[in-house]
């Protein structure tokens, strides 16, 4: 009899831990002319009638797709015990979503910022307003967060960013950033335009709620180190947190289990 009830407590918790749902969809973008991929994760909470939920958007790193966050953490489990819905779009192979300036086939900002939001509201029980969007990220996409929350706070009101690539100009070999850019040397401008530390300089406090998450070892620290010191400077309020790791998938799957409570509070209020 008390094995029958260890067994049935484990099947139990089991079942709850899976309860999330997860599709891939495709999305339609007019600017790229065409579908792109979208990983949806939701809590069972969003089969009840009647039920709205906040939801996060989940940017994958360069080199990654849309499957990445499912395949590589416990993002699922997560959406389902925060009640959130998860939406992990294909940002491309290196977009570092925004709208490329050399190729007009990369135009991850109007994508995720306006084609994506769209579509999700209309397909999914979200709530439609921007206190109840959250967007995150690593690497590429740490960048991208900060980058789309900072060029549309009225979309977003939460933004968190794991191990970005805020600052573009100290690596201008590296990662196809030149080829959505152009040189550095040739674009000085467009380089600093499209650095998340440029754009810092026009936040103003309290837009939104922000967290910057980057292990000590990752080469990407001395960015973000520049950030936190300039938000510092300039009076904006964000969570920092520097931790024991590098620029790789055991540091972001525990990293998100602590950026995933920040995002429920804030999504909460």
């Amino acid at each position: 009899m008390r094995i029958s009830s260890l067994i049935s407590v484990f099947l139990l918790g089991v079942t709850s831990a899976w309860s999330a749902t997860v599709s891939t969809i495709a999305i339609p973008s007019e600017g790229m002319k065409k579908d792109i991929p979208v990983t949806v994760i939701l809590p069972e909470a969003s089969q009840k009638e009647g039920t709205r939920l906040p939801v996060l958007y989940l940017l994958h790193g360069y080199g990654n797709n849309n499957g990445s966050w499912m395949e590589r953490t416990s993002v699922r489990d997560l959406a389902e015990q925060y009640g959130v819905i998860v939406v992990c779009p294909d940002g491309g192979f290196s977009s570092w979503y925004f709208d490329s300036p050399e190729d007009p086939s990369y135009r991850y900002e109007t994508f995720v910022s306006k084609e994506l939001i769209a579509e999700v509201d209309k397909r999914f029980p979200t709530l439609p307003r921007r206190e109840s969007r959250a967007i995150a990220g690593l690497s590429m996409g740490g960048h991208g967060a900060f980058y789309l929350a900072f060029r549309h706070p009225e979309v977003f009101g939460t933004a968190v960013s794991f191990s970005g690539g805020v600052d573009l100009r100290p690596f201008p070999k590296n990662w196809d950033i030149a080829k959505r850019l152009g040189s550095l040397q040739e674009h000085p401008d467009r380089w600093k335009e499209n650095s998340v530390i440029a754009l810092a300089e026009k936040v103003t406090p309290g837009q939104q709620a922000l967290s910057i998450d980057c292990g000590v070892d990752d080469f990407f620290i001395p960015v973000n180190r520049n950030l936190h010191a300039l938000l510092l400077e300039r009076h904006i309020p964000h969570d920092y947190t520097e931790r024991p790791g590098g620029h790789n998938w055991p540091y972001w799957a525990n990293a998100l289990k602590y950026q995933m409570l920040f995002i429920s509070d804030h999504l909460g209020r």
